[in-house]
């Protein structure tokens, strides 16, 4: 794979350079074909927009995630929709998904790629169940888990299928979340369900809790994101 300088669209989702250059790119090829490409960048420039895509190790415009059309095309509508809601809390103007690239605020990519971990290597059949667990996360709780994911096998290409990347396909996928009690903690249950499953029966180190440490990098503003 080749990398590319990103272009500037003209909408975003939520993403104010002046408030953070830390965002998101989703990159949607023209037509019905083509995977959606997902990376993550640090830095932003008036003039150029977003750095290039990295395919490699350097951390600025790192590609997250790779995901089939088909599965992009299950999560795209609902995942619209709960951000612009977001959006609509925070007063700000929502989004809609374009062909080309799209920009992110930093925690709603955050929560985007979760999603995409979840299912790059699901059955199709299991998407719902991942939207509604997803879903049943509180804001919060995504920013974690796509934290300590990010941390120990963040890698779009070279982690798939890996660790943590396993585990949040199986905590979203096979184990429902949304019927729990108001006050009742997931991250805890998802060390459980994870250590109980056996994603981790050969990779023992990748359980460990990771403080990832990125460039620029500001703790969420959790008042900044309403459920």
């Amino acid at each position: 794979m080749t990398k590319r300088q990103l272009a500037v669209p003209s909408g975003s989702f939520g993403f104010v350079p002046h408030e953070s250059t830390h965002h998101f790119v989703v990159h949607i090829p023209r037509g019905a074909a083509g995977n959606i490409d997902m990376s993550e960048h640090f830095a932003w420039d008036e003039q150029h927009g977003s750095g290039e895509v990295s395919y490699g190790s350097r951390l600025d415009g790192q590609i997250r995630v790779v995901l089939p059309r088909l599965k992009w095309d299950m999560i795209a509508d609902p995942v619209r929709s709960h951000f612009a809601l977001r959006l609509r809390h925070m007063g700000l103007r929502s989004g809609s998904w374009r062909a080309g690239q799209n920009l992110l605020r930093r925690e709603l990519g955050k929560e985007l790629v979760l999603l995409a971990w979840a299912i790059e290597d699901a059955d199709p059949s299991f998407i719902p169940t991942a939207i509604a667990n997803w879903s049943g996360l509180s804001p919060e709780e995504r920013w974690w888990l796509y934290t300590q994911t990010a941390a120990a096998t963040g890698h779009g290409i070279a982690d798939r299928g890996r660790g943590w990347r396993k585990a949040v396909r199986y905590a979203l996928t096979e184990n429902p979340v949304t019927s729990r009690a108001s006050d009742e903690a997931v991250v805890p249950a998802f060390f459980r369900l994870a250590n109980a499953g056996p994603m981790f029966a050969h990779e023992p180190e990748t359980m460990v809790v990771h403080e990832q440490h990125m460039p620029d990098e500001e703790h969420e503003d959790t008042t900044s994101s309403p459920d």
